[in-house]
């Protein structure tokens, strides 16, 4: 963990993890900082898939929040995730899994899709990598990349 992500998350309400935690002192870091949301990557082992689930939804304001590791992509979801997105109908998909930050409107299933890239040390990403959002009611706005030096 450094201190500038710290840094960068206590300014903010809440913290949000798509996974790939890497071990349970990052989670323990965060949740210092500001209430912490978060779902396990398929690089978590057994301690992290305990204290944090598969998938995770939730209200912030008035969106509904659908997060989960894997979930695919809009036109491309895997098959379990398309099928929790159709049940829940969230406003707002939060995933990870690939590093490749990506964020996009799904205009079939009527959501915003953000995967935030990756902020750890390790993969193969070259910059790392997170997203600051604000919520207010049911808007959704000033979304901003933040990144951090090459690893």
């Amino acid at each position: 963990m450094d201190d500038a992500i710290l840094r960068h998350a206590a300014q903010h309400d809440e913290i949000w993890h798509a996974g790939d935690w890497g071990t349970m002192s990052v989670l323990t870091q965060l949740e210092e900082v500001r209430p912490v949301q978060g779902v396990y990557g398929n690089i978590d082992g057994a301690d992290l898939r305990l204290a944090v689930p598969e998938t995770n939804t939730f209200t912030c304001e008035s969106v509904r929040v659908y997060m989960r590791h894997i979930t695919g992509y809009p036109g491309r979801y895997k098959s379990n995730a398309m099928k929790e997105i159709a049940a829940y109908k969230p406003n707002l998909v939060v995933c990870g899994h690939s590093h490749i930050l990506k964020v996009m409107y799904d205009p079939a299933l009527q959501h915003l899709h953000i995967n935030p890239g990756a902020i750890g040390i390790h993969g193969f990403h070259h910059v790392r990598t997170m997203i600051s959002l604000e919520i207010d009611g049911s808007d959704m706005r000033n979304l901003k990349v933040i990144e951090f030096e090459k690893r």
